[in-house]
């Protein structure tokens, strides 16, 4: 099987796929997490797709949540390194379209009014009266460990979406952030499996979803 690449989505970090590596570890599975470029600093989504790209050295499969699916996408039109896609709560980019843009197309808007936005610094957070309800109402509060993140990756779209590649989704059927039906909506056309938690799911169930992950993963061979 490919090594397994964790992407953290905005505002969040490496350290929010501890416990699921630990429990990919039990399970046989080799992964590591990555902080991309534009926590507390300027960045493009170009940028952290690079960064993923710099840090491949073996076929990978990429993981990326929330808003990271636009970072892991980015990569792998980069990396022939890249031998599967697996989104979780995730945006699913269509060609043409920022995740900004993609947020304001959803059905709802839970998210509405929780950001914090520095333009001048290039930079948005959360508020944090608002983050326990939407992202860890179900599990440990790691509101704390939030940072701010650059504005740019939101607001830049890109031209194709690695259709090529054998993709999946896991849906957070509880999740207060990302409605789960736009999830399903994004997905449509991919594999998907369900967690029944909110939008942190690897702090509320990282056991059942490095189980999902492995699944998945094993079913994405390298190409050649």
């Amino acid at each position: 099987m490919s090594e397994v690449l964790l992407i953290h989505g905005a505002c969040f970090g490496a350290w929010c796929w501890q416990a699921v590596i630990a429990e990919l570890a039990q399970l046989g599975v080799g992964a590591r997490a990555l902080d991309l470029p534009g926590r507390e600093a300027r960045a493009s989504l170009a940028d952290q797709a690079e960064a993923i790209v710099q840090t491949l050295e073996r076929p990978a499969i990429l993981v990326g949540h929330s808003a990271g699916g636009f970072a892991i996408t980015a990569a792998a039109q980069k990396s022939p390194l890249v031998t599967g896609l697996i989104y979780v709560a995730a945006y699913v980019p269509v060609a043409g379209m920022s995740l900004a843009q993609m947020r304001r197309a959803g059905p709802s808007q839970p998210m509405a009014g929780a950001f914090k936005v520095d333009r001048a610094a290039g930079l948005f957070g959360f508020d944090p009266t608002r983050t326990r309800a939407l992202f860890f109402h179900d599990c440990e509060d790691a509101s704390a460990r939030l940072c701010r993140q650059a504005i740019a990756p939101m607001e830049q779209g890109l031209d194709e979406v690695a259709l090529g590649l054998p993709r999946a989704a896991i849906i957070c059927s509880a999740d207060r952030a990302i409605p789960p039906e736009y999830q399903r909506h994004m997905a449509a056309g991919l594999e998907q499996r369900e967690m029944a938690c909110g939008h942190a799911p690897f702090l509320a169930q990282p056991r059942a979803l490095a189980a999902m992950i492995a699944e998945l993963a094993g079913k994405m061979r390298p190409l050649g």
